[in-house]
Parts: C-alpha cells; sequence; structure tokens
C-alpha cells in the first residue's frame, strides 16, 4: 500500500491493482477509511470528526492529483507523492 501523503499523525494511501470506484484509503491511529475521489464520501470504515475534517479539506485541494496516483497504482505503477496540508 504505497503512501502518498502524511499530515498531522494522518497517513493516506493507495492499494496497487485496487478495484473502483477510485479511492483512497486514510488512516488516523487505529481507525481507518476509504473515501471516493469524485464526491469524498466515506466508502467504508470512520475516522474521528477531527481527522475527517482534516482529510476533506486535503482531499478536495488535491482531486486530480488524487486521480492521478490513482491510475498509477492500478496500473502497478508508483503513485507520486502529494503534499501535504499545512
Amino acid at each position: 500500500m504505497p503512501e502518498i501523503c502524511r499530515f498531522f499523525g494522518i497517513v493516506i494511501a493507495i492499494f496497487y491493482n485496487e478495484h473502483n470506484p477510485p479511492h483512497f484509503h486514510a488512516r488516523y491511529n487505529d481507525q481507518k477509511a476509504s473515501i471516493k475521489i469524485d464526491d469524498l464520501t466515506i466508502l467504508e470504515g470512520m475516522l474521528p470528526p477531527r481527522a475527517l475534517g482534516l482529510v476533506m479539506e486535503w482531499a478536495s485541494q488535491h482531486k486530480h492529483e488524487l486521480l492521478c496516483s490513482w491510475e498509477q497504482a492500478k496500473n502497478s505503477q508508483q503513485p507520486d507523492k502529494i503534499e501535504p496540508l499545512s
């Protein structure tokens, strides 16, 4: 699972050869969520409200980059890193 970003203790990753719809995985401590890239809906899991808010803010700023990283990982290529939320 390639890590593409890390900020405020949150790890963002995309799996290789992943299933549709395009999504990414966010992990904070022992909680995880899968989040759809196009509309940022949670597909599975949960995060604490503050961490989820940070993830949603970051993802809304980087949708295009997330889709590019998704395509790379889907094709078994190392996805590009994405700038963290600052």
